[in-house]
């Protein structure tokens, strides 16, 4: 299996989160301890899990991160929709975010079949 640091998903997620971290600094203050921090802790959950996975000893161990990984994708998509009906975000950075966790989705799905094989 490579280091994490060379998996594109790894790297893409990475970009994410500070996509999250900049766009979340816009919210209402007193969403720092709610939304906010959801959505951070939400979207650093997946880089980190592809992380942690690659560096266990067996595929087996590394596809149940990306499982885990996958989950925070869900988790998040549901916070982004929620901001946008908030009206935090409005439709086009919603949309944007939302492809974007669409295709960290399929890398996630893709290199889970990669190394199941």
């Amino acid at each position: 299996m490579k280091p994490h640091h060379k998996l594109d998903v790894w790297k893409r997620a990475i970009k994410f989160v500070e996509q999250i971290y900049k766009i979340t600094s816009s919210f209402p203050p007193e969403e720092k301890f709610g939304l906010t921090s959801q959505m951070r802790r939400a979207s650093i959950s997946i880089p980190s899990n592809i992380a942690e996975g690659s560096a266990r000893n067996s595929s087996k161990e590394f596809i149940n991160f990306l499982h885990i990984s996958q989950g925070s994708v869900a988790e998040l998509e549901t916070q982004i929709i929620i901001s946008k009906n908030l009206q935090f975000l409005d439709s086009q950075t919603e949309d944007v975010l939302l492809k974007e966790l669409d295709e960290i989705s399929k890398m996630i799905i893709g290199l889970q079949k990669s190394v199941r094989k």
